[in-house]
Parts: structure tokens; sequence; C-alpha cells
């Protein structure tokens, strides 16, 4: 029998789980890794045979309730074994006992129920373009209370992750709003294009002015935005600029789901680490 091993994955091969997602058209942000793995170093798990990886997931945990599971690959060469079973539920064992969240296409809500997983929504990827260079925003904002504010939006604390997030890469940018109400947008640039999230405001207004400070400098292409149905202002907003929808994905939660106070205008983060 070929000896298998499932164990935690180094930083280097975080790389390597993030070639995989590119490869399965998930499009990764340029300067992902990093983040990733500061929210949680001991959350990512890899199967290995004869010194070769042949499947990836994560299981983040962000603070005493809550983890996050995520990029949940196993190479097409070894699929249909169970290797990515037996990793998912080796990973699982992680996150102990607390809610685990997940955003995973439709047609996986099944296999994901089977293992205690619920719908709690569904979360709509938008692609388009945006006009950059709006003036109504400032380029360095403080983290710790666009900290706070996500913590309010989603309903748990995830700290480690967005420390990270928030400060800037040459590829990652936030910004927030110049004006008494908060607003935040941070933009990062992908294999293909420019994402944003996770994304704050509370007016029609603010959001506008959010979009349009898109940095130039992070490149050329659409930008993608990922709404969850909670937010249909937001929706009604890109589609009225000329986004369309490209992808969808189902929010599912194993355990009692987080109930933030997101505002009308929110969009996450990431779809792998929530």
């Amino acid at each position: 029998m070929t000896p298998m091993t499932q164990r935690q994955a180094t930083r280097a091969e975080i790389d390597q789980m993030l070639e995989w997602a590119a490869s399965e058209g998930w499009n990764p942000g340029l300067a992902d890794a990093g983040t990733f793995w500061d929210a949680d170093p001991e959350g990512y798990f890899v199967t290995e045979i004869d010194g070769q990886i042949i499947a990836a997931i994560s299981v983040v945990c962000h603070d005493p309730g809550i983890a996050f599971l995520g990029l949940y690959i196993c190479h097409p060469n070894w699929r249909g074994q169970g290797h990515g079973l037996a990793l998912w539920t080796h990973a699982l064992a992680h996150a102990g006992d607390r809610t685990v969240g997940l955003d995973g296409v439709p047609d996986q809500q099944d296999n994901y129920a089977r293992s205690g997983f619920v719908l709690s929504g569904q979360t709509t990827r938008y692609a388009g373009h945006v006009a950059g260079g709006a003036p109504a925003v400032i380029a360095t904002p403080a983290p710790e209370p666009l900290i706070a504010a996500d913590a309010r939006a989603i309903g748990y604390r995830r700290d480690r992750f967005a420390r990270s997030w928030f400060t800037d890469t040459a590829t990652r940018r936030t910004v927030q709003l110049a004006s008494d109400r908060l607003g935040f947008a941070t933009f990062r640039a992908c294999r293909e294009g420019i994402k944003i999230g996770p994304f704050y405001a509370e007016t029609e207004e603010d959001a506008r002015a959010l979009l349009a400070a898109c940095p130039a400098d992070l490149g050329a292409g659409p930008c993608f935005i990922d709404v969850p149905d909670s937010a249909p202002a937001l929706s009604d907003l890109v589609t009225g600029l000329g986004f369309e929808p490209v992808f969808h994905t189902a929010r599912m939660w194993r355990g009692t789901a987080p109930k933030g106070t997101p505002p009308p205008f929110q969009a996450a983060a990431t779809l792998e680490l929530g």
C-alpha cells in the first residue's frame, strides 16, 4: 500500500494551494498567501503520498467560537478515491467545538449537508468596471476601527486576518471614506482583474465613492465583488453600474451561525476565509 500522510501544510505549501486554486478558476489574489497564513498558521492541511501533495484544505480558526473552511481541492489525478473526504475529516478536527462556515458551489450543498452544514444564504459574484480616482477617500486608514467594524458586520472577531488584510501591500490596498460615516473597501489585484472586499458602506453615495476609489496602479481588467443576498442594495447598485453576475456560492454553517449587523452595502472579504 502506498504510504499516505495527512499533516499541516507549511507556509510554502500555501503558495502551492493557491496555484491549485488558480488552476480551478478561483482567481486568488496575488498577495493572499501571506495574509491567509497570518490568520491561522496551523489551519492548513495536505494529504501527501510518496512525497507528492495530492489534496489540500484550510480550516482557519478566527476566534474561540468560529472557524472557516476553504481551499478544499484534490488533485484531478487522485479524485474519486476518498482522499479528499479523509482530509476533510482530519482538518475539521482543528476547529474543535467551533461553529464552522464555508462558501461552497451550490451543486456541492448536499455533500456538505451530510457533514452537518446548513444553508444560510447565497453570495453572488459580480464582474464589471469602475472609474477610479474618487477624491472622497483617504488612502491610509487606521486599521483598528476597520477591524472592529468588520467584526460587527459579520458577527465574530477575525482580528489576525483583518489586521493583515487591512495592511497594504504592493497589490492590495484598503481605502476609507473621509467623512463622518464609516465606510471602507479593500481592493486586491488577482490573477485576473481586481477583487473588492470587504466592502462596507452605509449609504449609496458612500458606496459609489468607494467603488470609484479603485486604485489605478493595481492594474486594468474587470473588478469582482462578492455580494451576499442580505445586501440587495449593493446588488442593485453594481448591476446598475453594468456589473453582471458570474458566479454563485452557498454560505453554510455547521453549528450556530453568527449574527452580524452589516451595513446596507456590504460584500465579503474572500470566499476562502469568509
